[in-house]
């Protein structure tokens, strides 16, 4: 689950110097050209994301490797597009997978914030980003000066803050990721979903103002007397294409709770 917007294009191949994406084949209006499934190292392999359950997508990264020993398989959170095909995957390659919620692990370890990962000269560098959902990490990859991002930060869109997730939890983690960005002089973001981003300071500051800019939106639409989370919708999202109407509803009742709180 990630965001509102309409699949255009395709990343597949997409990559940094120590990161390669292979695009799985459920592209949607939540999902955009399909779930970004991301290869990290060289002979040794930390597979980010192994995607859905689709076994065609599965077999066709295991035979990208071409040799190659998958060591570790990482979930930047649980979200059956992104941990669906976990499980299978792990089958095929003989690794383990790590996540923060234990119900998605496979293997004796988890995975969480300070957590660092390494793999024949690549290293993964664990965040805390909870918001899109509970259990949502972000990766950093030093060596490329590139933030694995999952649904956090989309390719193209904004996130859909989904029913496991905290709108207040998120602004936090957008703050803390736009000072990271900062602080470490990223230079690329590689997301969960939709192209590589090659200006993270940018994009931060343009998911914070987004974000600011529809609380004010639903400030509005409550001002003028809508009541229901539907009544939201019809008001802040009526230019939106009416089949992603009800994730905006999902997001619009985290925005809701998020106001009720503040």
């Amino acid at each position: 689950m990630s965001g509102l917007h309409v699949p255009v294009g395709s990343p597949d191949g997409s990559r940094t110097a120590h990161a390669e994406n292979l695009l799985a084949p459920n592209p949607s209006p939540m999902t955009l050209d399909g779930t970004n499934t991301w290869l990290v190292g060289g002979q040794d392999v930390i597979v980010v994301d192994p995607g859905p359950d689709d076994e065609g997508h599965l077999r066709r990264v295991a035979d990208h490797l071409n040799g190659r020993r998958v060591v570790q398989i990482l979930l930047t959170h649980g979200h059956h597009d992104h941990s669906g095909g976990a499980r299978r995957f792990a089958e095929l390659v003989g690794a383990p997978v790590r996540a923060l919620d234990p119900k998605h692990r496979l293997g004796d370890e988890g995975l969480g914030e300070g957590d660092v990962v390494s793999a024949d000269g690549a290293e993964i560098h664990v965040y805390g980003t909870p918001g899109h959902s509970f259990d949502s990490l972000c990766f950093w990859l030093p060596q490329d000066r590139a933030m694995l991002t999952g649904d956090t930060i989309l390719g193209r869109g904004t996130t859909v803050i989904a029913p496991d997730g905290d709108l207040a939890d998120y602004l936090r983690s957008l703050d803390r990721l736009r000072a990271t960005a900062e602080s470490l002089a990223a230079e690329a973001l590689l997301p969960g979903h939709g192209p590589v981003l090659a200006d993270p300071i940018g994009v931060l500051d343009g998911y914070v103002a987004h974000r600011r800019e529809r609380l004010d939106q639903i400030r509005a639409a409550l001002a003028q007397g809508a009541r229901t989370p539907r009544e939201v919708v019809e008001i802040v999202y009526a230019e939106v294409d009416r089949i992603l109407w009800p994730a905006a509803e999902m997001s619009v009742r985290a925005q809701l709770d998020y106001l009720e709180r503040s």
